[in-house]
Formats: structure tokens, sequence, C-alpha cells
């Protein structure tokens, strides 16, 4: 049987710097305190109307898709943190070990994170990455996956935080966004699979800026 891209365990920020994330991701964390591992059976939750964005002041939302220049998907230049949310799961599990190195993918991977070193959490993210060793593998397998996502929102903890503390926001706009995918690997000799995932991703959108990644955060309540 050949090895899949493993579910790795997340790795937490250290309490200082998720203290920074703002009100509603710490109270994501202290909801989720038991369960910081990803999930493979993401529930289908639609994001209600209500649910909050950042305020822009004058860049519009571009919307446009993640640019395929490289081994890994450049970040979008979007202002929607639910959008950015979807494609940057979709990143974190899409690879090519028949065209892409380790350090390649970890180098891609690293550009989507926001440049404010108070905030950002690398640790989590490239926690998701194998081990070079693994990599070497699958890359002998030939191993490669996609993944498409099939759902995304707002977690209620962050929801209801945000709507008793609404400024807190101001401090770093950094928005709490679970998203299910379906990712299909593939492997030599004709071998491959299929499986859901979820993930809930701290998303930095300033107003007047690009969303960019923060941390990968413990799974949470819908």
């Amino acid at each position: 049987m050949q090895r899949r891209f493993p579910s790795r365990g997340i790795v937490l920020a250290p309490y200082r710097r998720i203290a920074l994330v703002a009100v509603g991701l710490a109270l994501l964390l202290a909801v989720a305190a038991a369960t910081v591992f990803l999930t493979g059976r993401g529930e289908q939750h639609g994001a209600p109307a209500s649910a909050p964005s950042p305020t822009h002041s004058s860049a519009p939302d571009t919307q446009e898709p993640a640019a395929e220049t490289g081994p890994v998907a450049r970040p979008p230049r979007i202002s929607d943190p639910v959008e950015f949310a979807k494609q940057a799961a979709e990143m974190l599990w899409t690879y090519d070990t028949r065209t892409t190195g380790h350090d390649q993918q970890l180098a891609g991977m690293e550009a989507w994170l926001t440049k404010e070193g108070q905030y950002r959490d690398w640790d989590s993210v490239s926690a998701q990455m194998p081990d070079p060793l693994l990599w070497s593998r699958m890359a002998d397998q030939m191993q490669h996956a996609s993944a498409t996502v099939t759902e995304a929102h707002f977690p209620a903890a962050f929801k209801q935080a945000l709507a008793e503390s609404p400024a807190e926001i101001t401090k770093a706009y950094i928005y709490a966004v679970t998203v299910t995918v379906k990712q299909t690997i593939a492997w030599a000799k004709g071998g491959g699979g299929a499986e859901d995932r979820s993930i809930t991703l701290a998303v930095q959108c300033r107003p007047s800026a690009d969303c960019s990644l923060v941390a990968i955060a413990p799974r949470v309540a819908p």
C-alpha cells in the first residue's frame, strides 16, 4: 500500500502569539482545546448573509484566482477572507512530488503567510508537510494530489466573539474560516483515492490590502 500525504497533527502557536490574533481566534483556541487535530469529516454549513467581512475603504475585491506560475500556486490578490481561505486550503492539500521538491513546496507555502511577524505562525502551516524522507518516498511513487473546496464558513464561535466585541477585529483584521475540501490523490501504476478534509485557517485581510495566511487553527465547533 502506498503512503498518502499524511494528516499531520496541528502545532499550536505559543500563547503569546495566539493572544495577538485578536479575541475571535483566542476564543476558538479555548473552544477547541481538546480537538487540536485535523478531521476528514467536514459537515456542510453555509455562511449566513450576516457573516462578518472586512471593511474596505478603497481597493475593490478583484476575486482573482491563484496564479499557477510555479510548483505551488501563488497567493491570490483578493480581499475576501472566505474566498482567500478556500484557495489557501486548496494550496495546502495540492502537491506534485513528480515536479516539486520538498524545499520548493515549503517555500511556496510560506509565500502565502502574512509579513507581519507578530501574527504569522509558520510552524502551524509547515507542520502540514511530510518530512523530507517521506516526501522522497512519495516522489519515488510519483505521488500527486489536488483539492477542490466543497464548503467554507465562519465558525460560530468566531461570529459570536465578533458580535460581542466588534471592535476587536480592527486590531489585526484576522478572521477564522473553516474550509472543507475533497482531496484526490494518485500515484504510480494507476493507484489513487479521494477523501474529505476540513481545516480552520486564520486569515488576515486588512482594509485596502490583499489577504494573507496567518495560521492553521485547531478544529472548532461549526
